[in-house]
């Protein structure tokens, strides 16, 4: 049997809010008494993006950015929005209702692409 190709959109796709890093700000931090330690996790990075991905049910490898947001709070909140129309939605429409024509992010809150 062949891989399904027409259907509802949550057939085919999964969302989540992954939480990128931008700035230039050290992942590690070196300590001669230990072999590494991640910086500390309450402070806020200046070059943090949250981008809302569309993920491939079939390939967890592949994921279609939608969208890019410069809080968690908005991230989510476009992404329970854009969910409900991941369950109503057909493959088709929802793929050309959310995924960018050029392959870029739309530009949100000044973020540009990420």
């Amino acid at each position: 049997m062949g891989r399904q190709v027409i259907g509802r959109a949550d057939e085919f796709y999964r969302l989540r809010v992954l939480r990128v890093d931008a700035s230039d700000s050290p992942d590690l931090q070196w300590r001669d008494d230990i072999l590494y330690r991640r910086p500390p996790a309450d402070h806020v990075a200046e070059g943090e993006v949250y981008r809302v991905e569309a993920v491939e049910l079939d390939d967890e490898d592949v994921a279609t950015p939608l969208s890019a947001f410069g809080s968690s709070d908005e991230a989510y909140a476009w992404l329970e929005t854009s969910a409900t129309d991941l369950s109503e939605m057909t493959k088709s429409e929802f793929e050309h209702t959310y995924f960018p024509d050029d392959g870029g992010l739309p530009v949100l809150d000044g973020l540009g692409d990420v």
